[in-house]
């Protein structure tokens, strides 16, 4: 049984998210499935506070997507701090 789980991915469990320690928040990276490519978007956290950006960029890979989430949340947290929240 447990090779057919593993042959059919029953068995794994999902990894948690990994986030970025940036100035005192943590950066979770979750560009969001798009027609046209990814969707820049993350949530940003410290402490018990979160923050959802949803940007209105569209990106032609997730890769892409993905550096420039981080880059436009370190942006946001460099200009707004805790005040996102």
């Amino acid at each position: 049984m447990s090779f057919l789980k593993k042959l059919f991915g029953g068995g794994t469990e999902p990894e948690p998210p990994k986030g970025e320690e940036y100035e005192g928040f943590t950066i979770y990276v979750e560009p969001m499935k798009e027609a046209g490519g990814y969707r820049v978007a993350a949530r940003i956290t410290k402490g018990d506070n979160t923050h959802e950006m949803i940007r209105a960029d569209v990106v032609g890979s997730e890769s892409e997507a993905r550096s420039t989430t981080l880059l436009k949340a370190k942006s946001l947290i460099d200009q707004q701090g805790d005040s996102i929240f």
